[in-house]
């Protein structure tokens, strides 16, 4: 288990000062601490600046929420206020295998679901659409909250699960208590997606346009090609994490859901206007169109070795954040911040619910 001292040591702060940090919703003396039965597999101390405490969560619960019967984790005590921690693509819920532990000794409730199309999420009907908009994935989070009888949340995310975050705050903020997301306000603008980036952005966006085309779509179809593509983003776009192979295949098995290469596809075809959404969304997306502000407490992140951090320090999306706000940039991070820096990411969290 991560104590205060080593939470401490991991952000570069004294033992007093990350207690003082994360204290959380409640005092750490009346929140009995999590056990490692409870939170996950213990592999040892850090042996390095990326290299996790925990291997697994307990194990996966199901429930049927929406369209979806959805598989999630979930830590920390049945009542405590809750957080919901969002993965990305090529990404599964041991994103936050480190920072589920964190948060749950705090006292929050933190829950980790399986997004549409990986893990043990599920469509309940042969005959629903695989449709990866971006709306449709943020209605998903409100169809479990409403599952789990989840008023409100603190909801944190990266990649897509930034973009879905930002969505649920920004159009359902009664729903959202505090908002941490990696790399700020992800709103895809398909109007702006038909316009050309800089040759460098673009060169970092090169599978979505492989996803675009055929050879992309069997690619992603095929097991050992899809293993060895994921595998490459991975390589790429954290180029600082020193992670091993089991690492890796912990997160690759989620990747063998059956609709996993559609529900791929469909998301970056239809960022490009390549492949049309549901009309049960338009609504949604119209809203969305607008570059709706949000006005929840919120913490941006921005990872120094991430190709898609934007440059400026966040300047670039500072006016989308009208409420309590706090930014920060983590120095030689990449792409998967909950899984690079937990420590950070958990303080985040801790700090967002506190503004």
């Amino acid at each position: 288990m991560i104590g205060r001292r080593s939470f401490g040591k991991a952000l570069g702060v004294g033992a007093g000062a990350a207690a003082a940090g994360l204290a959380g919703p409640r005092s750490a003396a009346a929140v009995p601490a999590a056990t490692p039965t409870g939170t996950g597999t213990h592999t040892g101390p850090h042996t390095g600046p990326h290299t996790g405490t925990y291997t697994a969560f307990p194990r996966i619960k199901q429930i049927k929420a929406g369209v979806l019967e959805i598989g999630y984790a979930e830590l920390g005590p049945a009542h405590g206020p809750v957080v919901i921690c969002l993965h990305g693509w090529p990404y599964d819920i041991h994103s936050y295998v480190d920072v589920a532990p964190l948060l749950a000794d705090r006292g929050y409730r933190v829950i980790v679901p399986y997004l549409r199309g990986h893990g043990t999420t599920r469509f309940l009907s042969d005959r629903t659409f695989r449709n990866a908009q971006q709306s449709a994935i943020a209605m998903d989070v409100i169809a479990l909250m409403d599952a789990l009888k989840i008023h409100r949340a603190v909801l944190a995310g990266f990649d897509w699960g930034s973009r879905t975050a930002d969505i649920v705050a920004a159009l359902r903020p009664e729903r959202c208590k505090a908002l941490v997301s990696v790399s700020g306000y992800l709103v895809t603008s398909l109007e702006a997606n038909l316009r050309p980036l800089a040759p460098k952005a673009e060169l970092a966006w090169w599978y979505q346009y492989y996803f675009a085309t055929e050879r992309g779509r069997l690619a992603m179809e095929d097991k050992t090609l899809r293993h060895d593509l994921t595998r490459l983003v991975w390589d790429t776009v954290s180029p600082t994490w020193d992670f091993d192979d089991a690492t890796f295949e912990r997160t690759a098995a989620a990747f063998d859901n059956p609709d996993y290469a559609a529900v791929v596809v469909h998301n970056y075809r239809w960022r490009l206007s390549l492949a049309d959404g549901e009309r049960r969304y338009d609504g949604l997306e119209k809203l969305l169109a607008a570059r709706p502000t949000i006005g929840v407490p919120t913490v941006t992140l921005d990872a120094e070795r991430d190709p898609f951090t934007a440059p400026g320090g966040g300047t670039s999306y500072r006016d989308r954040f009208t409420g309590p706000y706090e930014h920060r940039t983590l120095p030689g991070i990449g792409h998967n911040v909950p899984q690079e820096a937990p420590a950070a990411f958990a303080r985040a969290v801790v700090d967002a619910d506190r503004l």
